[in-house]
Parts: structure tokens; sequence; C-alpha cells
């Protein structure tokens, strides 16, 4: 069976919806694990989407009221920023509590300029700015992985988000990246988020999820949840996805420990 690793709570300020409801919803599903990945609480001020320091000690009373409320594992996590010269923090954060998993990811190209945010959309018009963000954004990503601060990392090109994307083959901006995976062993996140914000495709695009299966790179499907009835959305047209390009096997995590597991041939079952 399926997990969803990749859901959020309403301290993150933009998701509705208890922890509970989540599980419950998976387990109604199907799920065979579910985790709670809220956004990684920063020192100071970043943005107004992620939960506050002060509530974490909530959040892990949340998850743990969930997982006295249903049948299957309830995994503890986060989805945390990678923001260049805040990797101290990443490893301090990590020391927190029992994660099952931390989860990279990249919004923002410098601290005020995020590639998935509307309000910074006027900065990436021309071909020319257009290139230069995929530029930033890919090195960011890579530079990520090779932290080896992740257990899997998210919604690989984020940058598309809006449909900005540079003239011809995309190919060369993900090599790095999947390169970075093979060198670290790195897992990658195919997210079915895109599909609910009107792309007609998951993320990542078909051309790099085929270069990370040629290289062994393992992958987990995931929905980014903002409500519970987003977790496992869009599931079978991912697994038809990942299968298509050749993937039999997916990934889990308890206590930052992976395991590999089949992936089923249809969903839902």
């Amino acid at each position: 069976m399926l997990t969803d690793y990749h859901n959020h709570t309403p301290l993150c300020h933009h998701a509705e919806g208890e922890p509970i409801e989540y599980a419950r919803h998976a387990e109604s599903i199907g799920l065979a694990e579910i985790g709670l990945s809220d956004h990684n609480p920063v020192q100071g001020h970043l943005d107004d989407w992620r939960m506050a320091l002060g509530d974490l000690p909530r959040y892990l009373e949340m998850v743990e009221e969930a997982r006295q409320g249903v049948g299957i594992p309830v995994r503890l996590a986060l989805e945390c920023d990678y923001l260049e010269g805040r990797e101290a923090w990443t490893d301090e954060t990590a020391g927190m509590a029992r994660w099952d998993y931390l989860i990279g990811s990249v919004h923002y190209l410098q601290e005020d300029l995020a590639v998935d945010d509307p309000k910074y959309m006027n900065h990436f018009k021309t071909p020319t700015e257009i290139e230069q963000m995929w530029k930033l954004y890919w090195r960011l990503y890579e530079k990520m992985i090779r932290t080896r601060q992740y257990d899997f990392h998210a919604h690989p090109d984020l940058a598309k988000r809006f449909g900005a994307l540079p003239a011809g083959d995309l190919r060369p901006y993900y090599e790095p990246v999947i390169q970075a995976l093979v060198d670290t062993k790195g897992i990658l996140e195919v997210s079915t988020a895109s599909l609910r914000k009107g792309l007609s495709e998951c993320y990542p695009a078909r051309a790099m999820l085929e270069m990370a299966f040629s290289g062994g790179v393992q992958i987990v499907i995931n929905s980014d949840a903002h409500k519970p009835t987003d977790v496992g959305a869009d599931f079978a047209t991912a697994l038809e996805l990942v299968r298509s390009v050749g993937y039999r096997e997916t990934v889990r995590f308890h206590q930052r420990q992976r395991s590999i597991v089949p992936l089923p041939e249809t969903w839902p079952l």
C-alpha cells in the first residue's frame, strides 16, 4: 500500500483541518501510513506561512493525538526550507524531537524572493529573468541535497509553478540535481500538488523522473495536503506515471531510517 508523507496543519496558517482528520482520511482511503510534516519554525521572521517555534510543543501533541485516533502509523516530520547559510539551524531543529523524517524543499531564491508566491512573479517575466531564476533555483536544490540533512526532497521542479519555463531542453537543469541524488543516495518526491494547482503534470516533469530512474534514485509519492481530503489526492495518476517510467518500489520512514517496499500495481487497491 502507498503512504502520504507530506501533509500540513493549521499551525502553518494556510492549511485547514486537524491532524486527526488527515489521519482518518488516510486510513479511510487505504493508505498504509501518513506523516504530518508542517513547515519548520525558523529563527526570526521569514514569512507568515509556517509554525512559530513556540507552537512546536502543540504540534507534537497534535501528532500524538492523531496517533491515538487511528489504526495506521502516523509519522512525525517537518518540511524544512533550505536557506543558504542557515544549515546549522536545520541541524539544531533535527534534535528538537524524535522525527521520523525531515523533508527538504526550496521555495526561496533569497529570503525575500520565493518561486511559488504570486506576488513575486513580476520578477520572472522575460526569457532572461526566467532563465536566471531556473539557474538559481536548481543551484540551491543541488546544494540542499548535498547537505545530506534531509530524508527526501520535495516538489523538485517547483520553479514551474506559474508556467515560467526556459526555452529548449530542460534536462541540463536537472542533471546536476540527479547527480547529487545519486552521489548522496538521496530520495526524490513525486508530488501531486501541482495537479491541484492548475498544472498538467506532477512535480517533477516526466523527463526528470526518467533521469532519476536511470540513476537508481528512489522515490516517494506524496500529496502536499493542506486539507484532509487532499491526502492521497491524484495518487492513481502519480502511480501510473512512476510505474510507466519503470519504478516498482517506494520508501517508508521510521525514526529517520528508511525501508524499501513494493509499489502496488494499481490505486486504489
